[in-house]
């Protein structure tokens, strides 16, 4: 994910004319990034692309930062029970319940949902006066569930809240025991938020910058026939053309057009099954070094003695990477062979340092 967001950020500034854009310092708030998300399109977007999640997305109508932290949290086994509780408090402010109201702002961002093992330790320093590291011991107490530990930390509990707030043993223990509920499934916020970042930067660039941004997905998944079906697929569904490979157009990844307001992304040619990486580089080589191909025999002559073997010149033909120079494949895999043969006598002539008596006509 962190390799397709720094091809993304390279790719628009190259094709944007932005040379100082940052995935960094793109605002937190920004209402096509958050219509991209509660639209449940998610494919490509970091933690967020199950179906479960696309779902939860539509459910919860996210609005802020904050929730997409809270939604990767919640979305496990344990606290998954939560969220019907955290969507309703969402939708209906007047069902939330508070613990206790010492406890009102810690959960308000979470509509009355202890998501997070660093609200579990700031209640207990709310309430019973506990040190950070008083807490971190009561948290990890409760998250494994040790009896000894958790018995006393209990007494500690009541008596804190009792000295702290005056609150009386009863409501203490409720509490206390609303805490342990919550602390077994409790995440960590920093690490949630960490999370969180990331999805929504990806969320981000799929929102403002989809054809550069679906180009680097493409180019991280193009060893993977199925995900990358799947991600072509998302590129149909987004109304963003993927043009078949060119030998005199495509790079080795997937390349963003935008020319004249429309924007499409060219196959690369490497992510062709049966070119490869090392050929689709000798060919582009080649193609910078000499000029675009101009026949489909000009590219077999050039290529007779460098790393581009019948298999992978079959492969090119089968996926129309000829097709702007010559229209019949079936006819260029037929002659395939005389084509072959054709170059590698021309070469070997070559090296022999003997002209071809036809080589002037």
């Amino acid at each position: 994910t962190l390799t397709v967001i720094s091809d993304a950020q390279e790719i628009v500034r190259a094709t944007r004319d932005l040379p100082d854009f940052d995935i960094e310092k793109v605002p937190l708030i920004d209402h096509p990034t958050f219509d991209q998300l509660n639209s449940g399109r998610t494919t490509g977007v970091f933690q967020l692309e199950s179906g479960g999640m696309q779902q939860l997305c539509r459910q919860i109508s996210l609005s802020s930062f904050e929730e997409i932290i809270a939604l990767i949290a919640l979305y496990r086994p344990g606290p998954m029970q939560f969220i019907p509780q955290f969507i309703e408090g969402k939708k209906d402010p007047s069902t939330v319940q508070i613990p206790h109201p010492l406890l009102k702002e810690l959960v308000e961002e979470t509509y009355g949902v202890l998501v997070y093992q660093e609200q579990v330790m700031q209640a207990a320093q709310i309430i019973a006066g506990y040190t950070l590291g008083g807490a971190d011991i009561l948290r990890r107490a409760m998250g494994k569930k040790i009896k000894a530990v958790m018995d006393a930390q209990k007494q500690v509990f009541i008596d804190g809240a009792k000295k702290t707030n005056d609150i009386d043993r009863k409501i203490a223990e409720s509490i206390f025991a609303l805490l342990e509920k919550f602390a077994q499934y409790g995440f960590n916020k920093s690490h949630s938020a960490a999370y969180a970042m990331l999805s929504y930067r990806t969320a981000y660039l799929k929102a403002n910058y989809r054809v550069e941004f679906m180009a680097a997905v493409l180019s991280s998944e193009q060893g993977n026939a199925d995900k990358l079906s799947h991600v072509l697929e998302e590129c149909s569904a987004m109304n963003v053309p993927v043009l078949s490979p060119d030998v005199n157009l495509s790079g080795t990844s997937f390349t963003p057009i935008i020319e004249a307001g429309e924007a499409s992304i060219r196959f690369g040619m490497a992510a062709i099954k049966g070119v490869g990486e090392g050929a689709a580089q000798v060919i582009i080589d080649e193609r910078e070094a000499d000029g675009p191909y101009e026949s489909f025999r000009d590219f077999v002559t050039r290529h007779s003695d460098k790393n581009v073997n019948r298999r992978v010149i079959e492969a090119l033909i089968k996926t129309g990477a000829f097709d702007s120079i010559s229209t019949d494949r079936a006819m260029l895999l037929h002659g395939l062979d005389a084509e072959l043969a054709e170059a590698e006598s021309l070469r070997r002539d070559r090296e022999a340092g003997q002209a071809n008596l036809f080589g002037d006509l």
